[in-house]
C-alpha cells in the first residue's frame, strides 16, 4: 500500500516537470518503452531489484541502455529515483505516468483481440466507430491470439464487445446441452 503512493506521488511529479518543460508526449513516450522494457525483460526487472548492484553502477548501466532511445527529462528522471534508491519501483511508476497522462487528456483505451493482424484501412475504421461512440481519443492495442479462430474481441474500459467465432460455439455448445425433452405426465 505505501509504494502504491509513493509510485503515484513520483508519477504526478514527473508529470508535472513534464509539462512544465513542454515535453509531456516525449516523456509520456518515454514512459511506455520503460515500461515495456520491464514487462518483456525480466533480467531488467531483477537488476533495479538487485540489492547487491551499487547505486552508481545501475546508473551507469541504464544510462547505456536508453542512451538515445529516451529523452533527457526522463534520463533524469531514472538518474534521480536511482540515486533515491527507488529504481525497484521504475515500472509501477512508468505505469502509473501512463495513467495520469490519459486522464488528464482523456485518453481511452481499446483492446482488440483478433486471430490475425488487422490491416490498416479496418483498424481506421474501427478507431473512428470508437471515437464517435466514446467521444474520446482512442488507443488501440492490438493482440492477436488464434485460439479466437475468428472474428474479434473489442474491450474498451468496461464494456466488451464479443463477436468471435470461438465464442459463438461456446453458446451454441450451451445450447446443446441443454436438455430440451419435456416429459408428458
Amino acid at each position: 500500500m505505501k509504494n502504491a503512493r509513493v509510485t503515484i506521488r513520483y508519477a504526478k511529479a514527473l508529470h508535472g516537470l513534464a509539462i512544465e518543460n513542454r515535453s509531456e508526449l516525449d516523456v509520456y513516450n518515454d514512459m511506455k518503452k520503460l515500461s515495456g522494457a520491464c514487462r518483456c525483460n525480466k533480467e531488467l526487472t531483477l537488476f533495479l531489484k538487485s540489492p547487491i548492484i551499487k547505486t552508481d553502477k545501475k546508473v551507469k548501466i541504464l544510462d547505456q541502455i536508453f542512451k538515445n532511445k529516451i529523452s533527457n527529462i526522463s534520463k533524469l528522471f531514472l538518474k534521480i529515483i536511482t540515486q533515491k534508491k527507488r529504481e525497484s519501483l521504475l515500472y509501477d511508476i512508468s505505469n502509473k505516468f501512463i495513467e495520469v497522462y490519459k486522464k488528464k487528456n482523456n485518453i481511452e483505451t481499446a483492446n482488440i483481440i483478433t486471430a490475425q493482424k488487422i490491416e490498416p484501412e479496418l483498424r481506421e475504421n474501427i478507431l473512428n466507430v470508437l471515437r464517435n461512440r466514446f467521444q474520446e481519443k482512442i488507443e488501440l492495442n492490438e493482440i492477436v491470439d488464434n485460439k479466437i479462430i475468428g472474428g474479434s474481441i473489442i474491450r474498451v474500459a468496461d464494456k466488451q464487445l464479443d463477436s468471435s467465432v470461438s465464442s459463438a460455439l461456446q453458446k451454441l455448445k450451451h445450447k446443446f446441452n441443454k436438455n430440451l425433452y419435456i416429459q408428458d405426465y
